[in-house]
């Protein structure tokens, strides 16, 4: 096998390497993350022994928690360019005995092939002949990290860590595993820890901003991914999360800028394109956010995501028959996506498709019982029916599932002024206001309820309030009010309106 070429991952500056001196002071030196080739098979096994096996565990990406939490997590393994197998012909073991070397090259080979088991197997076999040393550890817990067993790897990285208080890879690694236990706070600090003994450590300074990120602590990852791209200013991913974390908190010029750096770095990147679609969908820039969920789905056309969210942009643009279209091949992607039902549901409301409507959103709602957009959507398909009773239930869950959600109020409040149930209606228009106090409709609705409840100067000083607000009362209502007299239905003043932007559900 000489000759051959192996590529793994190993910390140093870009280079390719030929020597197993050279590579090993590149390991003991820089921490950017680099692709080596080493021209043997024999020099391959030695260079890990010698450098421990350093392989980093990186969780790329974050995306917004209101959105997809993809959880991308890469192990950097072995390149494997010729099929090797672990058997007594291989050149790398040539020893009989199972030697710690013999044992740890075994390992190295397996871990290769992704058999962890029998990697873990020698691993644990070489610890039993040399227990004190922390690389052994170290490995055996990336074997464990790569099976999903967290805890057995996590006990492994700290035991590496106690032979070796200064193992930055075994601390970099640990955070990985809390990470995707959900120890958000141990992985922060195990983190914080790797970049006390290697300040420049970008991978670290990414990865605890993802973390930040998730904790919603969002300027505190924007400061992290800020140090990581003074160190790295090529950092693709680095600009896309930190445009992620601007977007979060409403600075979307800023986020904008980094979604483009992104591109301008890795132009196939179609989460970025995604990400900034969503920040022009949020600016009510339909046309750009349409044109950049497009880009997406050209570099993933399985991206169930963007077919949904330019499903979204169309409801807005009035282009409906795109919007089914789009949503529909979010579903065929997706099956479970809730979503995708909600809004082709909520196009098909658009239509005055409202039994279409109704079946869509069900079927959201089975997806997701707790979905409150979905449970609304079919509330205003049941009213439009005429079926004020489902409609009131449907309302009535999607308040309880969002508490704040004054739109919600609002409608139930509708249903029950039509119901002729007003004193009900005043309680969701009070409700409403309490939430929104500058909702000048919601004071002449509730004026209107008032008037019909004949409390009359309640009435007046709603209308009142509702002019002060801007809002241009209609004549016939301060006609009849003047009056007192009663209109000849509850709908002739405030009608139910069709807001298609309260209908869709995006999802980032």
């Amino acid at each position: 096998m000489n000759g051959a070429t192996k590529e793994f991952i190993l910390p140093g500056d870009p280079a390719e390497i030929e020597t197993n001196s050279k590579i090993y002071e590149y390991l003991m030196g820089e921490e950017r993350c680099v692709i080596v080739r080493i021209r043997s098979e024999k020099a391959f096994i030695s260079i890990l022994l010698k450098c421990g096996m350093v392989l980093y565990v990186f969780f790329m990406g974050c995306k917004d928690k209101s959105i997809d939490s993809y959880d991308r997590q890469t192990v950097p393994t072995i390149k494997d360019e010729h099929n090797l197998t672990v058997s007594d012909e291989t050149v790398a073991i040539e020893e009989a005995t199972d030697s710690v070397e013999t044992c740890i090259s075994r390992a190295v080979l397996y871990y290769s092939k992704g058999k962890y088991d029998q990697a873990i197997s020698d691993y644990t076999k070489a610890i039993g002949i040399k227990p004190g040393d922390a690389t052994i550890f170290y490995n055996r817990g990336n074997a464990y990290n790569a099976k999903g067993q967290f805890d057995e790897a996590i006990s492994d990285y700290i035991k590496a860590i106690e032979i070796n208080p200064l193992y930055i890879e075994a601390y970099y690694n640990k955070a990985i595993a809390c990470k995707a236990k959900g120890q958000y706070d141990q992985s922060i600090s195990d983190l914080t820890k790797a970049l006390e003994i290697s300040p420049r450590l970008t991978e670290a300074y990414y990865n605890r901003g993802v973390l930040y990120f998730a904790k919603e602590q969002f300027d505190k990852a924007i400061t992290d991914f800020d140090k990581a791209l003074e160190i790295c200013p090529q950092y693709t991913m680095a600009y896309n999360d930190r445009g992620n974390a601007y977007k979060a908190i409403g600075q979307y010029d800023q986020a904008i800028s980094d979604y483009a750096k992104a591109i301008k770095e890795n132009p196939k990147l179609a989460e970025t394109y995604y990400n900034r679609a969503i920040v022009c969908y949020k600016r009510d820039q339909h046309k750009l956010a349409v044109s950049d969920f497009t880009k997406a789905l050209e570099i993933n056309p399985h991206y169930a995501e963007a077919y949904c969210n330019r499903g979204a942009a169309y409801i807005t643009k009035g282009q409906y028959d795109e919007a089914i279209s789009d949503c529909t091949k979010a579903i065929e992607i997706n099956p479970d996506y809730a979503e995708a039902y909600c809004n082709r549901g909520a196009v098909y409301i658009a239509k005055k498709l409202y039994d279409e409507a109704i079946l869509d959103c069900t079927k959201a709602i089975e997806i997701n019982p707790k979905y409150a957009q979905a449970c609304y959507n079919r509330a205003i398909s049941y009213y439009k029916k005429g079926q004020y009773d489902k409609a009131v239930l449907d309302y009535t869950k999607a308040i309880e599932l969002n508490p704040t959600d004054a739109q919600a109020y609002n409608s139930r409040g509708l249903v029950y002024g039509t119901k002729g149930e007003y004193d009900l209606a005043i309680s969701d228009y009070t409700k409403v206001i309490e939430l929104s106090p500058m909702s000048a409709k919601a004071y002449n609705k509730r004026a209107l309820a008032y008037y019909l409840t004949g409390k009359y100067d309640e009435a007046w000083e709603d209308v009142h309030k509702a002019q002060n607000l801007g809002l241009q009362v209609s004549p016939g209502f301060l006609r009849n009010l003047s009056e007192a007299s009663p209109p000849t239905m509850f709908d002739n003043i405030t009608e139910f309106e069709d807001d298609k932007n309260q209908l869709v559900k995006y999802r980032e």
